[in-house]
């Protein structure tokens, strides 16, 4: 298979960066997305030019490190998979592909398609403490949890961070992220040490690292690799409004 890409190119932050065009060619119809750009990365380096930088990490669909913007789909075109899940025999043969990286205010380019995304870190410190027993193997009976309670938290306790929620939204918004990182620990006994305040908390800090407000289009929803519900979302408002109730 032979390939047209479109890559986005970009030295650092403060410099302008703009769309350079690269030929793949006798591409297998196996070879994953990533692996494919490994390809040209090799083939940049034997003709003395600059390799695309890029994320990766455990390339098992479980990290979320390899957060691209592929034909305007953050990850690609399936739904319910990374970067590193995506084949060439998900794109037709000849084909022109557009790999952008993430697009959102909070997520400053670092180089090419490598972005920080240290803001979705500094709002999981705001998030407070969780109270876990350590240096011990605990008994998995040793603190009753509802099967349905259990099952949920563990739903929104499945997202990798990888970013797409907020490069997807129009609005820039990380609330399906903090919603995910909150009912998971609003439905257990370990997380209610800091339950009063961590929403709280963790949406003043979104706010302050310019992401934008919510307006609940889905569309977070819709790119997320791991499928996170927007009804996480609706639990993070009811926490919100719980804690601001209490103050």
């Amino acid at each position: 298979m032979n390939f047209t890409l479109k890559i986005w190119r970009q030295k650092d932050a403060k410099s302008k960066g703009g769309f350079q065009q690269y030929k793949v060619t006798d591409i297998s119809s196996d070879t994953s997305f990533l692996e494919m750009l490994d390809i040209l990365n090799n083939s940049l380096v034997h003709e003395g030019k600059e390799p695309v930088a890029f994320d990766h990490d455990c390339r098992e669909g479980i990290c979320g490190m390899c957060s691209l913007h592929i034909n305007g789909h953050a990850h690609g075109p399936e739904q319910g998979v990374t970067t590193c899940q995506i084949y060439m025999r998900q794109f037709p043969d000849n084909s022109t592909i557009t790999v952008e990286p993430w697009r959102s205010t909070a997520f400053p380019v670092i180089k090419d398609l490598v972005v920080n995304r240290g803001a979705y870190d500094q709002i999981l410190q705001a998030g407070g403490y969780v109270s876990v027993r350590t240096n011990s193997v605990p008994d998995g009976n040793a603190i009753p949890i509802p099967k349905a309670d259990a099952d949920e938290s563990m739903d929104a306790a499945a997202c990798v961070g990888c970013g797409a929620c907020a490069a997807t939204c129009k609005n820039g918004s990380a609330m399906l992220f903090v919603a995910a990182r909150v009912s998971s620990l609003a439905k257990l006994p370990q997380g209610r040490v800091e339950g009063i305040r961590r929403a709280k908390a963790m949406v003043a800090k979104m706010d302050e690292l310019g992401f934008g407000n919510c307006t609940n289009t889905g569309a977070c929803a819709a790119e997320c690799p791991k499928k996170i519900s927007i009804a996480h979302i609706a639990r993070l408002n009811r926490e919100f409004l719980s804690a601001k109730l209490k103050d």
